[in-house]
C-alpha cells in the first residue's frame, strides 16, 4: 500500500496554481493598464473639444472690427484651457482658427468684415498610448492624433 503524505500532493498542485495565477495576473494588469491609457486619451480629447467649443463661442460674438485680435485670443484660450485640464505639451501652434463666409467656405479673417462663421480646430496634436503605463508586452507605444473641432455661425 502506497501511503504518500497528503502535503506532497497539495504542494505539487500548488506550483500549477502559481503558474496559472501569474498568467492571469499578466493579462489582468495589461487590461487595466489599457483602460487607464485609453481613459487618459479620452480625457485629453474631451478637454480639447470643450476648449475649442468655448473659443469658438467667444470668437463668434467678438467685434468684427477687431476680428484678428479675436483670432489670437481664441488660440490663447484653447491653449490655456488645455493646460488647466492637464493636457501635456500643448500650445497655440496646434490651434487653427478659420473664418468662413456665408456659405461656410473658408475665407480670410479680415478686420472690419463679419464672417459667416468661425471654426476652431486642433491639428497635429498627438497622444502616445503606452508611455505612462505600457499595456502590451513587447510593444513600445501607439500614436493617436487628436483633432477636435468646432464650427459656429458668427453672431454679430
Amino acid at each position: 500500500m502506497n501511503m504518500r503524505p497528503r502535503h506532497d500532493r497539495i504542494a505539487g498542485q500548488h506550483g500549477g496554481a502559481v503558474v496559472e495565477f501569474a498568467l492571469m495576473l499578466t493579462l489582468l494588469i495589461s487590461i487595466i493598464a489599457g483602460i487607464v491609457e485609453f481613459g487618459r486619451t479620452f480625457w485629453y480629447y474631451d478637454a480639447l473639444s470643450k476648449a475649442t467649443r468655448n473659443a469658438a463661442r467667444t470668437l463668434a460674438v467678438s467685434n468684427p472690427a477687431t476680428i484678428s485680435t479675436g483670432v489670437t485670443a481664441a488660440k490663447t484660450e484653447v491653449a490655456a484651457a488645455a493646460a488647466s485640464a492637464g493636457v501635456p505639451n500643448f500650445d497655440t501652434t496646434y490651434v487653427t482658427v478659420t473664418c468662413l463666409d456665408n456659405n461656410l467656405i473658408t475665407a480670410s479673417c479680415t478686420d472690419g468684415v463679419s464672417p459667416g462663421g468661425v471654426r476652431i480646430s486642433v491639428d497635429g496634436y498627438q497622444v502616445f498610448l503606452g508611455t505612462a503605463i505600457p499595456f502590451l508586452v513587447g510593444a513600445s507605444s501607439y500614436t493617436i492624433n487628436l483633432r477636435p473641432a468646432t464650427t459656429m455661425p458668427y453672431m454679430r
